[in-house]
């Protein structure tokens, strides 16, 4: 249990949609819109305006089937990966790891989590090299390690990456799940912040 004092306003918890976001107890919230491009210029935004300590963003994602992950399993994001980009780290990265503090912080609150290095595309089903994929997480923390601020991922599995009708998806679960494990999350991470 993080200590009482820890102090929840130094966290910026960032989500593509209003349906993601829990109530704030004392954190900042910022709803980046769907997408890298959005993600990424929405929440440089925010860090221009207010330097948090640490960048939570959460929000859904898509599993492919191979990797046993059924809806509503929790991922903690050891790493982003930027599916959509081809071209040589020497030009922009691609990946980007979550610091370790951070990853066993995210653990500790959400002892159920699977640790997965999770996929950005702005496309359904275009993601390679991961078995979680999202369309936010590569922008978000790109922007959070240009500001040098750390920063971490977390998604509750919607679907399976397969899945082409979304009436199979099951959003709702998704939504609820996030927005419960947020408060205990951000809690564990703001007793990160020294």
């Amino acid at each position: 249990m993080p200590p009482a004092s820890a102090d929840l306003s130094a966290v910026l918890v960032v989500a593509a949609t209003a349906r993601e976001l829990a109530p704030p107890e004392g954190w900042r919230v910022c709803c980046c819109g769907v997408g890298p491009v959005e993600a990424a210029a929405a929440t440089a935004a925010a860090l221009a305006v207010s330097r948090p300590a640490i960048v939570v963003h959460v929000g859904i994602a898509g599993a492919r089937r191979a990797s046993g992950l059924q809806p509503p399993a929790i991922v903690v994001g050891t790493e982003t990966i930027y599916c959509d980009l081809g071209v040589p780290e020497r030009f922009a990265p691609s990946r980007l790891a979550t610091p370790a503090a951070l990853v066993e912080a995210a653990c500790r609150a959400l002892p159920p989590a699977t640790c997965a290095a999770i996929g950005t595309s702005g496309r359904v089903g275009h993601t390679s090299g991961c078995d979680v994929e999202a369309m936010e997480g590569f922008g978000v923390l790109r922007a959070a390690a240009l500001a040098g601020v750390p920063a971490i991922e977390v998604r509750v599995i919607s679907n399976a990456v397969e899945d082409t009708d979304r009436t199979l998806w099951r959003f709702d679960d998704a939504f609820a799940a996030v927005q419960a494990l947020t408060p205990r999350l951000v809690r564990e991470l703001a007793a990160c912040v020294r």
